[in-house]
């Protein structure tokens, strides 16, 4: 059977603001991931996945089941370790692209962090693991569609791996580990229930999608969807130059972010604007900065500016507001504005 090929991200109307969330974590893996929020139809799901396309390729080892970074064994998992500790020579390396891989609402525990072969263990010694969704997400991005309804058990999980990048499974006294870093994507509907506030913190970025308003603009949301679904395939070659000047932006900005630089007083600027709006721990400012070094890379220049850091406050910020319970989030962005412009 045939598959048809994903909506294109560049056909998407409007929703810049989610766009740009998606395409930071692109350009930055190590940022931490959005939570999309919004009402229904509004081409949550669709730029999820529209994203793979965008995806860069990255050096992984051969024959690894975790798609081992040759050049991190810090977070190799232990069956690279064991084979390339002692020598390297052997070791083959292959170009992989980043995937997205989705995390279904109704995966059981099991099927999210993988299962050991108790029998093999007691019979041959030997540790048999099967690998789940948490093994495949590693250096990729791991999406949930209606995270809001996830099982308990699974956003334990998810808590854990994205706290320690390390997935632990453990049965009958056995264990095993293995690396589990990657970039976690949410989509949900506020009206079909809250999200803990434990795995809310999680997300260093926070995007509300509304459908559009404009007249026009919608109209073309019509216009580009039934031509689609007449013809997917003349509909994404029609722009497929725009995907490719997309894809080039996120190389080039993923070259230049190492060279990125934030001074002390727009460290001290994202310290005070924490301070000000009365955010818990230090962990927005942290992704304040990060967020705005990437703005920077993804504009291309390699010194953060106040405009990098009143953008990142936008999406780093608006979700880690103190609240009430079933209290609106609500960010009063002049007092962003007057710390930035003071």
């Amino acid at each position: 059977m045939k598959r048809t090929g994903t909506f294109p991200f560049t056909a998407i109307i409007g929703q810049e603001t989610m766009k740009k969330a998606l395409v930071l974590n692109v350009v930055n893996p190590r940022l931490g991931g959005v939570l999309i929020q919004g009402e229904k139809g509004t081409a949550k799901s669709t730029a999820v996945r529209a994203l793979a396309d965008l995806l860069p390729p990255r050096p992984c080892i051969v024959g690894c089941r975790f798609h081992d970074d040759p050049a991190d064994p810090a977070n190799w998992c232990d069956e690279c370790h064991e084979k390339y500790d002692a020598d390297r020579s052997s070791m083959k390396t292959e170009l992989l692209p980043m995937r997205v891989v989705e995390l279904p609402v109704s995966a059981t525990e099991d099927r999210v962090v993988g299962t050991l072969d108790i029998e093999a263990a007691i019979k041959e010694g030997k540790r048999a693991f099967e690998t789940g969704i948490l093994a495949d997400a590693n250096r990729n991005i791991l999406y949930v569609d209606e995270i809001n309804l996830l099982d308990d058990h699974v956003v334990d999980v998810l808590l854990d791996s994205a706290a320690m990048g390390i997935n632990t499974v453990e049965r009958e006294g056995i264990s095993y580990s293995h690396p589990a870093r990657f970039s976690l994507v949410g989509t949900m509907n506020p009206e079909e229930g809250d999200i803990r506030p434990q795995l809310l913190d999680r997300f260093a970025l926070s995007v509300y999608v509304a459908g559009e308003k404009d007249l026009d603009r919608r109209a073309e949301v019509i216009k580009r969807r039934l031509e689609y679904e007449d013809d997917p395939e003349a509909f994404i070659e029609k722009f497929a130059e725009e995907q490719k000047k997309e894809v080039t932006r996120i190389e080039r900005a993923a070259k230049l972010l190492p060279q990125v630089t934030a001074a002390g007083d727009i460290l001290r600027l994202a310290a005070k604007l924490s301070i000000t709006l009365g955010v818990d721990g230090h962990r927005a400012d942290i992704v304040l900065i990060k967020t705005a070094e990437t703005i920077a890379a993804l504009d291309g220049h390699t010194e953060v500016g106040k405009e990098d850091l009143r953008e990142a406050a936008k999406l780093a910020l608006p979700h880690r507001m103190r609240r009430r319970p079933f209290e609106e989030q609500k960010l009063d962005w002049s007092d962003v504005d007057k710390v930035i412009d003071e």
